[in-house]
């Protein structure tokens, strides 16, 4: 399983929600930015990305993807690892 997952979302107020969200449930680094993913080619379709490599408990955040794909899921948007 990876360390490392990036939440994927099309609006920053839902980012900036989910990572706080995240960060009281232990996750961390929960950090927001705005990233071009590999393929975009207009600074319109920039997504908000959530990043995380540790879960609640210290464990990887990789380990609850399940969890973290239903919720970027409600969100509009996806999980990658």
């Amino acid at each position: 399983m990876t360390d490392s997952v990036l939440l994927v979302l099309p609006d920053r107020d839902h980012a900036d929600r989910i990572a706080a969200q995240l960060r009281d449930a232990g996750y961390r680094p929960a950090s927001v930015h705005r990233d071009m993913l590999l393929g975009e080619d207009d600074a319109e379709d920039v997504d908000w990305v959530v990043e995380l490599t540790t879960g609640p408990g210290g464990a990887p955040a990789g380990d609850t993807l399940a969890a973290l794909r239903e919720l970027a899921d409600d969100h509009d948007g996806f999980v990658t690892s």
